[in-house]
């Protein structure tokens, strides 16, 4: 699995929607807006590096009110973490 870590910049007016376009695409797992410098963080999770090429460059940069990016290719995860169970509303 390749994982891409995607700064973007976009349209200060346009950020909500910028971030569900962006979360809507296939192979982005998560999108999060951010303080300082840029205004999402996008993570995508692929098989191949051609594949992260075809969700950045052919998708994610070509979503109206996106300005730029900067992506981070990551080399190894040493913390893993389960973000549905995080986030779970079930019962104790």
């Amino acid at each position: 699995m390749v994982t891409a870590i995607v700064f973007v910049k976009a349209e200060v007016s346009q950020i909500p929607d910028v971030a569900e376009q962006i979360a809507a695409l296939p192979g982005v797992s998560e999108v999060y807006s951010v303080t300082g410098a840029i205004d999402l963080i996008a993570m995508v999770r692929v098989s191949t590096h051609d594949q992260v090429a075809e969700v950045i460059a052919d998708q994610l940069n070509k979503v109206p009110g996106v300005l730029s990016t900067e992506t981070h290719i990551a080399f190894r995860a040493y913390s893993s973490h389960d973000l549905e169970a995080a986030f779970s509303l079930g019962t104790a």
